[in-house]
């Protein structure tokens, strides 16, 4: 800004121009933090599609049956994006940079879109549903909630070996969480495997982390969810059947891999003992 009386620049713009030059590297986005937000948004606008289109019209009582699936299956294509967004942050931030805020916009990030939404995605199937208890319901979400939590404040303090994560991944979880829902089980079998699903990302058990070619299956694994509910929400002669092999596949996956992660470190534990005995 022009100072009127001595055509100069107001030394209080000179100062504010100093310091923005001065803004540290670190504190400035990267691409890898752009998509981090992009997360972010993603589980916000979850969380709305699943109060405006499944939870109002429910309380309202003009609740419409296809346009309730078509804004549930909204919600849960937006925890895929997001998921996607996960995915692609963490493989850009290591090829380019990631700033200094980086590995916390991850975390609340992941809260949002992991946390969150699933957990109110389960409340609110608790008050919709025609057998569920919506007290028992919001418990097992409070759990759910919880155990994200707790999973990404012991990720931020903690060092594992590289090429593995402790405990369910939030967003392999999330989606388990999802998919117990939609698979429409009765409650009891149902509020189990929630809450199953949330002692699997508190625990200890190994889990891969998606790189190379098992980032390609996973993105693959997500897109196909994403046609899983599209046919879903269009009513394709099937799409009802589709997408409940697609949610059994995804809690299959879920139950199958902490088997595979624990007989691989039992059956290597031995091997270890052998191989001593051995030198001995």
């Amino acid at each position: 800004m022009i100072d009127p009386d001595t055509h100069t620049q107001a030394p209080w713009v000179t100062e504010l121009e100093e310091e923005v030059d001065e803004l540290p590297l670190s504190t400035r986005l990267s691409i890898a933090d752009t998509l981090t937000l992009g997360n972010a948004i993603c589980g916000f606008m979850a969380v709305y599609f699943t109060t405006t289109g499944v939870l109002v019209p429910h309380l309202m009582g003009t609740a419409d049956g296809g346009m309730a699936r078509h804004n549930a299956a909204t919600a849960v294509t937006l925890m895929l994006m997001a998921s996607v967004f996960d995915l692609l942050d963490g493989l850009v931030a290591r090829k380019l940079r990631s700033s200094a805020m980086g590995a916390e916009l991850d975390n609340l990030s992941d809260l949002i879109s992991f946390g969150l939404a699933p957990a109110y995605f389960v409340v609110v199937w608790g008050l919709v549903a025609d057998d569920a208890h919506g007290r028992l319901s919001a418990v097992a979400a409070v759990v759910v909630l919880l155990a994200v939590v707790l999973r990404l404040a012991r990720f931020s303090c903690t060092t594992i070996r590289d090429g593995v994560f402790q405990g369910m991944p939030s967003p392999f979880g999330a989606m388990t969480v999802v998919s117990v829902v939609l698979l429409e089980l009765p409650f009891i079998p149902t509020l189990l495997a929630i809450v199953g699903v949330a002692w699997l990302m508190m625990s200890r058990v190994e889990y891969p982390k998606p790189r190379g070619r098992l980032a390609l299956i996973t993105l693959a694994w997500i897109f196909i969810s994403m046609g899983c509910l599209a046919a879903w929400t269009l009513d394709v002669p099937g799409g009802h059947l589709l997408l409940q092999t697609g949610a059994a596949l995804q809690i299959a996956a879920a139950a199958l891999i902490p088997c595979f992660a624990t007989t691989r470190k039992v059956n290597t534990i031995r091997n270890n003992r052998r191989e001593a005995r051995a030198e001995q």
